[in-house]
């Protein structure tokens, strides 16, 4: 594990090849699904007025050649200024301020109120919920039940699961930034699985060359996603529209990545490695720029109301980096009294609070985010994991536990 910030650490190197023609050719085609035994492909990099999730229509959009149906970012410069404090959507403004937790150990979902910081309930879910998930159009949250190949929808108004649809492998799941399709990272059978979203019908399998898929963030424009591969270290560049591997960034050895997060600027994505910092990845160019050490078990990855700072969990050192968008180096660490495990969730909708759950303490921290004290630690059930703090600002989401645009 690098020690300090500096160049392309040596390691680094691109890991490209050339497709299969066949298989690239097909999975251009809607609706293909890979047969049992295929190998994913390691090819070459490939070089109007919409309306955003609460059917607002929004002027067209300042960047050259955007995916198209996306809407277009409020500020060239900044992809989070949907995201100011109490922004919210008119889809959004009636639902109750709550934190859900999935305790992957227990199959449940503990419901907190944001604001008083009381437990006021739990429901049963599927097998190991993972993360849960607001869509697209910021009207369902999605519980992925990992081991129980299920997502229970829940219904924010009320703060209770409505159905449950079969989905094989949901460890993670997004959504394009058109809001055309949800993407189900299916992280033990190694596919990026694009789906219906809103039935969750299963539209193309897509195998990656890499194991342990399990985040990813999608670039300004939103042509392209990467994702990371905690397995084999790498990171792996998907075309959007389509839906097809395109390059793969392979880090040093004994790197794990975790989250990724791209800049305001859209110029680099930041990736949490669980030895014990973030990298800092040219966007345009697929190259590591530097490595920025923060604290044992880098997790989570959150943007401040901001956009000026980005938070990162480091699950082993019981802490929380803050690193400067503009200097992309760390400026604080708040550290948690007594320890803990930071893991995943958000911040607040005004900004205020930076909610982590307690990976392997059964807890959930509220951290104020003016100076890191811990405003509250809140018994929860057994390995909470990707909590999500709803309502949030923005327009639509882009999945995981809550990236909204």
């Amino acid at each position: 594990m690098p020690s300090s910030p500096g160049p392309v650490p040596p390691g680094v190197r691109r890991a490209r090849a050339l497709a299969v023609a066949a298989l690239a050719l097909a999975s251009v085609a809607a609706g293909y699904l890979p047969l049992p035994g295929q190998e994913a492909d390691r090819p070459e990099a490939g070089r109007g007025v919409v309306a955003d999730a609460s059917g607002a229509r929004q002027a067209p959009a300042t960047r050259v050649d955007p995916l198209p149906g996306m809407p277009p970012p409020l500020d060239p410069g900044d992809v989070y200024a949907a995201d100011r404090p109490g922004r919210l959507s008119p889809a959004v403004r009636g639902f109750p301020a709550r934190v859900y937790v999935p305790n992957s150990g227990s199959d449940t979902v503990e419901v907190i109120d944001a604001r008083s910081f009381r437990r006021l309930g739990r429901f049963t879910v599927g097998r190991q919920p993972q993360h849960v998930t607001p869509s697209w159009d910021l009207r369902t949250l999605w519980v992925g039940n990992n081991q129980g190949d299920t997502l229970t929808a829940v219904d924010p108004a009320k703060g209770r699961p409505v159905r449950t649809v079969h989905v094989d492998d949901p460890y993670n799941l997004y959504f394009t930034p058109d809001g055309r399709r949800a993407i189900v990272v299916a992280e033990r059978l190694r596919r990026l699985d694009f789906r219906d979203p809103h039935s969750m019908r299963l539209r193309h399998a897509l195998p990656v060359p890499c194991e342990g898929i399990d985040h990813m963030d999608f670039s300004a424009d939103g042509r392209y996603l990467l994702a990371s591969c905690e397995y084999s270290g790498e990171l792996v560049k998907v075309d959007v529209a389509r839906e097809r591997v395109v390059d793969v960034l392979r880090l040093d050895a004994g790197a794990m990545p975790q989250d990724v997060k791209l800049a305001p600027d859209g110029s680099v994505f930041y990736v949490a490695d669980l030895t014990g910092g973030v990298w800092v990845v040219d966007a345009a160019r697929l190259e590591v720029l530097k490595f920025v050490p923060t604290g044992n078990g880098a997790h989570g990855l959150y943007a401040s109301r901001d956009s000026r700072v980005l938070y990162v969990s480091n699950r082993g050192a019981g802490s929380v980096s803050l690193i400067s968008f503009a200097t992309r180096e760390v400026v604080a660490t708040w550290r948690l009294p007594g320890g803990g495990s930071p893991d995943m969730g958000g911040v607040s909708a005004d900004g205020r609070v930076l909610w982590l759950s307690g990976r392997y303490a059964a807890e959930v921290y509220a951290i104020d985010t003016r100076d890191g004290h811990l405003l509250a630690r809140i018994p929860v059930g057994r390995r909470p994991h990707g909590l999500s703090v709803y309502p949030q600002p923005g327009r639509y989401s882009l999945g995981h536990t809550g990236v909204f645009r």
